[in-house]
């Protein structure tokens, strides 16, 4: 890089540029960036970096340390202080303009495609008491038969899959039932476990897809109930869904319309808390009267869940929440981190397209 070479810096600006002409052409950038030019980034991704047995972000964080250590190398030869800091702004400019172009071309300009619930026709809207009554009765009748088809017993589940065998079975069934949405996808991605073990959760994340790598990454810690659903909502952000409401709508999908039991349970399981929560809100005495009446099993499932999230606190959920939240409306998210609170509507909406009754 020579002296006065600021080529980093002006490629970020034009892709924030290209950003803006994006954000008024919704439907150019979905043909053009989302479904042509992304699954080719996504497909290279998986037949090089989705091989290796580790993720990938180590790569992406030795490589960091590296120019930082080139910088370093190379601020030391420099003489005075106004050569110093010329350079050093030289330097911070072309690595922010580095983040970002490499943010936008690997994946983040799918913030600007046109909404997945819009393609699907769908029109979520804030539900009212009578719909929450009948829709998480709907879903604890799902919930209660697909545990049993797991086990009888009512003591809480600790273990299911070996986590290698679960993220093939959810991908395959990503492949498999991303049609039922309407959906053309391509790729293999991967959801790998990130060590150490509670690390993410410390900073306030359960699971986490990070561009520059193309990778998605869940904590080793998380229940293993959670963890199908999970993994289905990492790999939803992999195919370029970026609200992270699309994402636990398509997760839902996928996991409801699973052949495994183990599946279907997770994903309906997942659906019945985000019920729950707003059910409270609602109507507290009948949502404690209402609670009494759920399968022991699901109940103690329920509360296992509970405890392991309640074991490992994280630094400052707080801070991670409106860092986050920033972060979403920055690229467009209006809705920030209330977007995970979507599901229950879209899963109305969902519901009454297709008809769907038990």
């Amino acid at each position: 890089m020579g002296k006065r070479d600021w080529s980093w810096a002006f490629l970020g600006v034009l892709a924030l540029g290209i950003r803006y002409f994006a954000m008024q052409n919704a439907e150019l950038t979905d043909d053009l960036y989302s479904r042509k030019f992304f699954p080719g980034v996504r497909n290279v991704i998986d037949l090089t970096l989705g091989y290796l047995p580790f993720p990938s972000v180590y790569l992406f964080l030795v490589l960091i340390f590296l120019i930082i250590g080139i910088y370093l190398f190379r601020l030391s030869k420099r003489q005075g202080w106004k050569e110093k800091t010329l350079y050093t702004l030289q330097a911070v400019a072309n690595g922010a303009g580095a983040l970002v172009f490499f943010f936008l071309i690997l994946w983040g300009y799918n913030y600007q495609r046109t909404p997945i619930f819009q393609q699907l026709e769908l029109k979520p809207q804030s539900l009212h008491l009578e719909q929450i009554e009948s829709e998480i009765k709907l879903t604890q009748r799902l919930v209660e038969l697909y545990r049993s088809r797991l086990t009888q017993d009512t003591t809480a589940i600790q273990s299911t899959l070996p986590y290698r065998d679960l993220e093939i079975l959810v991908r395959s069934n990503m492949s498999e039932n991303l049609e039922i949405l309407g959906l053309n996808f391509t790729g293999r991605p991967r959801t790998k476990l990130f060590p150490p073990p509670g690390f993410m959760r410390k900073m306030g994340i359960l699971g986490i897809y990070f561009p520059f790598t193309g990778e998605s990454y869940i904590d080793p810690t998380l229940h293993p109930l959670e963890q199908p659903f999970t993994v289905a909502h990492e790999m939803a952000h992999s195919y370029g869904v970026t609200d992270e409401g699309e994402a636990n709508f398509i997760a839902w999908v996928i996991c409801a319309n699973s052949e495994n039991y183990l599946l279907r349970y997770s994903g309906h399981l997942r659906l019945l808390q985000y019920q729950m929560r707003d059910y409270f809100r609602m109507e507290p005495e009948k949502y404690k009267a209402w609670v009494k009446t759920i399968a022991p099993g699901v109940l103690a499932d329920l509360q296992s869940i509970r405890e392991a999230a309640e074991a490992i606190k994280p630094f400052s959920l707080e801070l991670s929440k409106k860092s986050n939240d920033l972060f979403l409306k920055t690229q467009g998210v209006k809705a920030g981190v209330n977007s995970y609170q979507q599901l229950p509507m879209l899963a109305y909406a969902w519901r009454k397209r297709i008809n769907f009754e038990e």
